[in-house]
């Protein structure tokens, strides 16, 4: 079986708004091209971003690495709320996701900065730091995001009750 297949042997769902179409080129090509743009120049914007965070927070060996925390816990909260904002207030948005959740969030955030800085730390003898960093990472990036998914959806419950108000 394999790894997209499921047990009954069909395809696993993918993202629709970032699902390249394999096949003969058509007027779909066309829009897997637009994809790869936007996910491309939102990857630039978030790999900017990091860079700014980063050059404003450095790391400093043996200390905590509050530029990789404070990057990865921004990340989670913003994908958190962009996820309850476009499946709910903006499901046909088709580039959101793309260019915000895979470009911006996807180069913005570093999982591979955080496995490296924590090795650091227990290699500069910091057991108690690598230790705090891994699970204030873990704890507050799911934190983050579930309290952003809810602020998200108590503001769309504003914006209906607000519309409905006006009308």
């Amino acid at each position: 079986m394999s790894p997209r297949a499921d047990r009954t042997g069909g395809r696993l769902p993918v993202d629709p708004d970032t699902a390249v179409r394999a096949g003969p080129a058509s007027g779909r090509h066309r829009a897997d091209w637009v994809l790869a743009v936007v996910v491309g120049f939102g990857g630039a914007v978030g790999a900017l971003a990091r860079y700014a965070v980063l050059w404003v927070m450095p790391t400093v060996t043996g200390a905590f690495p509050w530029g990789t925390f404070t990057i990865n816990l921004s990340g989670s909260a913003v994908l958190g709320f962009l996820l309850v904002m476009v499946t709910e207030a903006f499901p046909r948005g088709r580039l959101a996701r793309p260019l915000i959740g895979t470009g911006v969030i996807g180069a913005y955030t570093t999982f591979s900065t955080f496995c490296v800085e924590a090795v650091q730390l227990f290699r500069a003898g910091a057991p108690a730091v690598a230790g705090a960093y891994l699970a204030g990472s873990l704890a507050g990036g799911l934190g983050a995001a579930w309290l952003a998914m809810g602020v998200a959806r108590i503001a769309l419950r504003a914006e209906r009750w607000l519309q409905e108000e006006l009308e």
